[in-house]
């Protein structure tokens, strides 16, 4: 049987009952005294602690689908389970929503390259101090594998690739959820001037070597240089509006 949230919970008249519902589930759910996984209680017994009417039990729970907070099942072991929540869905809900952002101007290219940069020089630090063999050897394939690919410039493949790449080899899974989405916005929405010179794109795939070099070496100084020289020279590849340093 499922416990009764762990506390007393009531609503008052000052806004609407099934608002205060959710607010109060969200929190137990937000705070952790509702867990991933869990049921909340039956839709009967939360129309007593609360003491409203089942269809403001209903809205609230709504609300909190609409927000991925909770999912209900049908069945013999159906009910209502405070999501779980992996980081593929944190990703896909990071990026639409900084999409929608992006496309609303209410932050600029500016922003997201400055905020790139945050992300992965430190990254690069951590990657020449963690990354296994493995990973720095996926590195280096994916440098070269992109100066190969170079006859079509319009791909961001590879590129994308050797990114992900540096960041995964930090070891700290919260920097690809955090620069991912912001990669991919940019890449998607803002990439406006491929048609580089020879030159530019060769000096990018020389980067992407020595960032590579770098981090096999363990030399964490060097790949964090060379990682913010890399990301000074790809601004090249956007227009850039905004009050965002970007020296």
């Amino acid at each position: 049987m499922t416990p009764d949230p762990p506390r007393d919970l009531a609503v008052s008249r000052l806004r609407p009952a099934y608002e205060q519902v959710a607010d109060q589930l969200r929190q137990l759910i937000l705070s952790g005294e509702l867990k991933p996984g869990e049921q909340l209680p039956v839709e009967g017994r939360m129309c007593e602690i609360f003491g409203v009417s089942r269809s403001t039990v209903r809205e609230a729970v709504r609300l909190l689908s609409a927000q991925d907070l909770v999912h209900t099942t049908r069945g013999v072991q159906g009910g209502t389970f405070v999501s779980v929540v992996d980081s593929d869905t944190v990703l896909a809900y990071l990026r639409v929503r900084l999409s929608l952002l992006s496309h609303a101007e209410a932050i600029s290219v500016a922003e997201m390259l400055e905020a790139r940069e945050i992300v992965e020089v430190p990254a690069a630090r951590l990657a020449a101090e963690r990354a296994t063999p493995e990973q720095a050897a996926a590195l280096r394939e994916s440098a070269a594998g992109e100066a190969r690919a170079r006859q079509d410039p319009h791909s961001f493949a590879q590129h994308k690739e050797f990114h992900e790449l540096l960041v995964e080899a930090s070891h700290n899974g919260l920097l690809s959820i955090i620069n991912t989405p912001n990669f991919q916005v940019l890449q998607q929405s803002h990439v406006v001037r491929l048609e580089r010179t020879p030159d530019f794109w060769a000096a990018v795939d020389e980067d992407h070597r020595l960032i590579a070099e770098h981090v096999s070496a363990g030399d964490a100084d060097a790949a964090v240089a060379a990682t913010r020289d890399h990301l000074h020279r790809l601004r090249d590849l956007y227009v850039v509006t905004g009050d965002a340093k970007t020296t």
